[in-house]
């Protein structure tokens, strides 16, 4: 065998060498996550996959709730999970039942709540605590989220504004679905969900936040599931969702990055 020929099979042995070694290092990561981080998430995952080599599926579903797509019931049903992406206190409570990984846990974004209407209709005032409470009195129908921020508005806003009586009947819980369409369908003429989830949807106008007396910051954050089978890519994808590199990115989508070094 000449020295040429030898050399050549050496080549194609290295370059096979580093094939497979490529090959061998990629994962696929199971990542579940909730509505508001999605935006950010799906725009970041494709310069994640080209820097890591690994590739992102993506399974979505609320924070809490019963709803089939609910993280909460994924995980019971046994569906594969490396990463989950949800609300933080959401993430704190299946982890003290066992289901993520405490050491894993990173806090990733606030998150705002805001006012929608449908494009085109006039916006109300909502520069106070007195000028929603008007709002709301005035409106004949109201649409809030199932996750967090619906949560909040249920349960303490219209009691904070001590309007409870005058919202039954006429303000209701949207399941699984983005409180945005529901307003651009017109079968709400006020939606209550956070900015990030408002924000992709058409035919809508987001008035704004809510005031600062009535907001709610609810803090979005990443932890790495018991049971996952890529829990070390898994870290990697959450280190670079906590970056310098993804937060202009979670800024546009309507959240406010949370500077913070993500676990090696």
């Amino acid at each position: 065998m000449t020295f040429s020929t030898r050399l050549r099979l050496f080549g194609l042995t290295l370059s096979a060498a580093i094939l497979l070694s490529t090959a061998t290092q990629a994962a696929e990561i199971h990542v579940m996550i909730s509505g508001g981080m999605t935006a950010a998430f799906k725009s970041l995952v494709p310069e994640f996959e080209r820097r890591s080599g690994h590739k992102v599926d993506i399974a979505y579903g609320p924070s809490m709730g019963t709803t089939a797509n609910a993280i909460p019931v994924r995980l019971e049903r046994g569906e594969p999970a490396d990463v989950l992406i949800m609300v933080g206190y959401a993430l704190s409570d299946l982890t003290t039942k066992g289901k993520v990984m405490p050491d894993s846990l990173v806090e990733l974004a606030n998150s705002p709540i805001g006012v929608a209407v449908k494009s085109g209709t006039p916006h109300p005032d909502i520069s106070n605590a007195d000028a929603v409470k008007r709002m709301l009195i005035a409106a004949k129908t109201i649409a809030y989220s199932d996750s967090a921020s619906g949560v909040y508005v249920s349960t303490e806003m219209f009691d904070k504004l001590g309007i409870r009586e005058e919202m039954k009947g006429k303000a209701r819980m949207i399941p699984a679905t983005p409180v945005g369409e529901i307003v651009a369908q017109g079968e709400a003429e006020i939606g209550f969900q956070q900015i990030s989830e408002l924000k992709p949807v058409k035919g809508i106008d987001i008035v704004g936040p809510l005031p600062a007396g009535l907001q709610k910051i609810t803090v979005f954050s990443a932890g790495i599931a018991t049971n996952a089978r890529e829990p070390e890519a898994g870290k990697a994808l959450i280190k670079f969702l906590s970056s310098p590199d993804a937060r202009k990115t979670i800024v546009e989508s309507g959240l406010d990055p949370i500077v913070r070094k993500a676990p090696n």
